[in-house]
């Protein structure tokens, strides 16, 4: 990644991302959504909503913009478009809250916001596929990282498709017959769509790549993880397509869900296996505390997937469906999220301050820019409180549960401070900080030397 051209707003989505979460986690200390209200409630939807896109797609999305051109070796077909971008997807995450306050009766205002929220996030998601499309597709064939992020797209197309036609459903009078049969029964679509498609798909295709950098692995190119690929592709595909097909034929989509979930566990069966091989042929014996700490998100995939097992087993899924979603979400992606932003953060600090005098002068390492001490009691943290809140959820103790995401929320804050001394590279003692021509980091922007 020496010479790698800087993504200029990756930054910025990061820090909105991390204000997402920070905001969500807060509100279900507080009380507010689920378990303390139904699943399908307006202020449940309002968490939901903050957590995937506020937190997860705008993490992702600034990730991807840096990283896609680094999987491929190319640059981003523009950088220009992701400022617009990220503009559109925080007006239109605004007006989805706004719309959601508005069904819950704590925003008394005409007319629903929903329909132009949504048209706000397809631009925002639109401008962001066409950007990573583009740079995509200037480098076929694609490397097997990329090809999974590829799919990944296709599946933010497919949930950015299905919100747009719940936010009409739900706000305006429409009597399309189709159009109200999937906004009817298509919302387990979407979730798989969006939580398994774009967020889980991503960001196994990007661990592949992370993992084996910053781990000083040799990288899987061979039978097993293109296998992961194409049954995950499949699983995709058998969901998405063949539950709206069966929508379209007025049956019910469960032979679809029940396929695709099969699917899938195989899929991260042989992704488990992948990640552990990894983990064994590193070169460096001593794993920083990004990798240490992206052990335990795999594990609460791990735990994510054998507690679907039980659920269904003990036919009890539709009940604690709430409790597996919460796992994934905050035990899988919010810790692997956090884990890598610990990393990322550092490297791509590293390489703005620092890459451009590397050789004319002493330069710290990238681990220099890190306090892995002060930082792993927060992470140990951050994951015991997720498991708590996941215990708390399948026992249906709020009060549990509240306490939990109280410590998450805590936790959380405390990892964001460390990403912030990292940025400001005030864990670096004295002058050796600024060596140079070296100039202290935009909190918010990367600017390349010669900006």
């Amino acid at each position: 990644m020496l010479g790698a051209t800087l993504s200029r707003w990756t930054m910025s989505y990061f820090a909105a991302a991390l204000c997402a979460l920070i905001g969500a986690e807060a509100l279900m200390a507080a009380g507010y959504g689920f378990p303390s209200a139904p699943l399908r409630a307006p202020e449940t939807l309002f968490l939901v909503h903050l957590v995937v896109i506020g937190w997860l797609s705008l993490l992702l999305c600034g990730a991807l913009l840096q990283f896609v051109p680094v999987l491929i070796a190319r640059p981003l077909h523009s950088d220009t478009l992701s400022l617009p971008a990220l503009g559109f997807l925080l007006t239109g995450l605004g007006g989805l809250l706004g719309g959601f306050l508005q069904l819950a009766g704590t925003l008394d205002l005409d007319p629903s916001l929903l329909p132009f929220a949504a048209v706000a996030l397809a631009a925002g998601f639109g401008l962001t596929l066409y950007n990573l499309g583009r740079t995509l597709a200037a480098a076929r064939p694609l490397p097997l990282a990329a090809r999974f992020v590829g799919v990944a797209l296709l599946s933010l197309a497919a949930t950015v498709t299905l919100g747009l036609i719940f936010a009409f459903a739900l706000s305006l009078p429409i009597s399309n017959g189709l159009i109200l049969a999937i906004a009817g029964a298509a919302l387990p679509l979407h979730v798989a769509a969006g939580i398994g498609g774009w967020l889980t798909f991503a960001a196994i295709g990007v661990s592949y790549r992370l993992l084996a950098m910053f781990m000083l692995a040799p990288e899987l190119e061979g039978a097993r993880p293109h296998m992961v690929l194409r049954l995950g592709a499949a699983a995709l595909a058998v969901t998405i397509l063949g539950g709206i097909g069966l929508l379209l034929a007025n049956a019910s989509i469960s032979p679809a869900l029940l396929l695709g979930g099969l699917l899938s566990l195989v899929a991260l069966g042989l992704y488990g296996a992948d990640i552990l091989h990894l983990y064994r042929a590193r070169k460096r014996r001593i794993i920083e505390l990004n990798s240490e700490m992206t052990a335990f998100a795999l594990a609460s995939l791990a735990a994510a997937a054998a507690l679907a097992l039980i659920l269904a087993g003990l036919q009890q899924f539709s009940g604690q469906v709430g409790a597996l979603v919460f796992l994934i979400l905050f035990g899988w992606l919010t810790g692997l999220g956090l884990a890598k932003l610990y990393k990322i953060v550092a490297f791509l600090t590293w390489l703005e301050c620092y890459g451009p005098v590397l050789g004319k002068t002493a330069t710290p390492r990238v681990q220099d820019l890190v306090a892995e001490g002060q930082a792993r009691g927060w992470f140990f943290l951050y994951y015991a409180a997720t498991w708590a809140a996941t215990v708390a959820l399948l026992a249906s103790s709020v009060p549990l549960f509240r306490l939990a995401a109280a410590a998450m929320t805590i936790a959380t804050a405390a990892i964001v401070v460390q990403l912030v001394r990292t940025r400001r590279l005030s864990n670096i003692p004295g002058p050796a900080a600024l060596p140079g021509s070296v100039h202290r980091p935009r909190l918010l922007i990367s600017l390349p030397e010669s900006s």
